[in-house]
């Protein structure tokens, strides 16, 4: 039985191959700042993808994307500024931030990738 951390890590990773076949690039896994973690830190072209993973076993409570609370969502700001202060080449670039968020339907695992699910601001 794995851990909810070891879960949490094979969604990543699971999340990652989804993104990859997509066409983004991996900078970064685990990102961690000071008040937040960023799950996945990827290019999509020339813009900084900042990606929250998120699953959800069933969406009685929501899916993974609704939970990504405004606090959640200031982690991530907070530690995606933190990235772009330790990494000087990227710091003139656009930047986003993706939810990914998995659950399953019918029995199937399903992802969804909402591209700029919210803003820095």
């Amino acid at each position: 039985m794995l851990t909810t951390r070891q879960q949490g890590g094979e969604w990543e990773r699971v999340a990652e191959s989804f993104l990859k076949k997509r066409g983004l690039k991996t900078l970064k896994k685990n990102f961690q700042g000071r008040f937040g973690e960023i799950d996945l830190v990827m290019l999509d072209g020339d813009t900084l993808v900042f990606t929250e993973v998120r699953y959800r076993r069933n969406s009685f409570h929501g899916s993974g994307a609704e939970s990504v609370t405004w606090t959640k969502q200031k982690r991530i700001v907070s530690a995606a500024r933190r990235f772009l202060q330790c990494h000087d080449r990227h710091h003139s670039r656009c930047c986003r931030f993706d939810v990914v968020s998995i659950g399953t339907e019918e029995g199937k695992t399903v992802l969804d990738w909402i591209r700029g699910a919210f803003d820095a601001g």
